[in-house]
C-alpha cells in the first residue's frame, strides 16, 4: 500500500477537484442572498441506518473551504447510526457552509455506504482467519475515500493502484507467453529497478495453481472463480508456500462458504462498485 503522507495527498487533490468542479468562480446562489457577514449553523442528518463513515474527510473539506468554521462532533467514523441520528454539528459563515455541503454530502453519503456493506461482509467472516479486501473497482478520481471507507467498514485494502504490487492477472499471462515465463520476467524487472513489491499471480485452475508454485517468489495466488470444491484442493495444494485469495462473482450468500474453505483472503469488487448511497442531510439550524 502507499505510505500515509501518499495517501493523505491523495484526499487533497481530491478535496482540491471537488471543489472546483462544484464552486467554480463562485456560489452564486449564496452571494445572491446571503450577506458575507452572515453566521449560521447546520447539522449532518442521518436519514437510514448503517455504518458512518467520512466525518473526519467533511472535516477536511470544512478546513479547506474556510478555516473558521468550527465543527461539533457527535458521533465518529465507523459508527453505527440510525435514522434521525445527529452526527455534527458545524457552525461558522453561512456562505462558507453552503459551498461545502455538496461536496460534504456526496463524498459522506458514498463512504458511509461502502463501510456499511464491507461492515455487513467482514461480520459473515467472524469466526474464520479470512479477511475482506477491497480491489481496483473504484471511481475515478475518488479511489482514496473508498479504501479508506472499507478500513472503516473493518476491510482490508488491496493494492492501491497499479504501481504498489505486482498482480499478474490472466491477460498478462497470456501475452507474456505464460505464467511461468511471466513471473520470471517479472522478477527479473523488479531486480533490474531495484523495486521491492510483492507478487500476486492469477490462477484460472488447478494446472496454474501447480504452475505457479513451482516458481518462487510468488506472495499469494489469486483464484478467480473456482468453485468452492476447486478452491480446497487448491487450498490444499499451496499449503504454507504461499498466501491465497478468493476472487469473482463472491456474494454475501457465498462469502461464508469460500472463507470456510481455508482462503487467506476474499477480494470484493461489490464493496465498491455495487452500492447505493447512504441517505444523509445538511440541515440548517434555526
Amino acid at each position: 500500500m502507499i505510505n500515509e503522507d501518499q495517501f493523505q495527498s491523495e484526499l487533497q487533490i481530491i478535496i482540491s477537484n471537488a471543489l472546483r468542479e462544484d464552486i467554480g468562480p463562485g456560489d452564486y446562489s449564496s452571494l445572491a442572498c446571503i450577506p458575507k457577514s452572515a453566521i449560521g449553523k447546520a447539522k449532518l442528518l442521518v436519514k437510514e441506518d448503517g455504518i458512518i463513515a467520512g466525518v473526519d474527510f467533511a472535516k477536511m473539506i470544512f478546513e479547506a473551504v474556510d478555516a473558521s468554521l468550527q465543527i461539533e462532533t457527535f458521533i465518529s467514523d465507523g459508527t453505527p447510526v440510525k435514522k434521525g441520528d445527529v452526527v455534527f454539528h458545524v457552525s461558522g459563515s453561512s456562505q462558507s457552509i453552503l459551498k461545502a455541503e455538496r461536496v460534504v454530502l456526496n463524498s459522506m453519503q458514498r463512504m458511509s455506504a461502502i463501510a456499511t456493506k464491507t461492515k455487513k461482509y467482514a461480520s459473515l467472516l467472524e469466526g474464520t482467519p479470512t479477511k475482506i479486501l477491497d480491489t481496483r473497482k473504484t471511481t475515478p478520481g475518488f479511489r482514496a475515500c473508498e479504501k479508506w471507507a472499507v478500513k472503516i467498514g473493518g476491510g482490508q485494502n488491496h493494492r492501491f493502484a497499479l504501481y504498489d504490487m505486482i498482480m499478474l492477472k490472466d491477460n498478462h499471462n497470456d501475452f507474456a507467453g505464460g505464467i511461468t515465463l511471466a513471473i520470471a520476467k517479472t522478477k527479473l524487472f523488479l531486480q533490474e529497478n531495484n523495486l521491492d513489491l510483492k507478487i500476486i499471480v492469477e490462477a484460472r485452475n488447478l494446472n496454474e495453481v501447480n504452475e505457479i508454485i513451482n516458481s518462487e517468489g510468488v506472495n499469494r495466488i489469486l483464484l478467480d472463480n473456482f468453485d468452492f470444491e476447486t478452491t480446497k484442493k487448491a487450498v490444499q495444494i499451496i499449503g504454507t508456500k504461499c498466501l491465497t485469495e478468493s476472487s469473482g462473482n463472491i456474494n454475501e450468500n457465498t462469502i461464508r462458504s469460500y472463507a470456510e474453505c481455508g482462503v487467506n483472503f476474499i477480494s470484493s469488487g461489490a464493496l465498491t462498485h455495487s452500492i447505493y448511497n447512504m441517505d444523509l442531510s445538511l440541515k440548517a439550524i434555526k
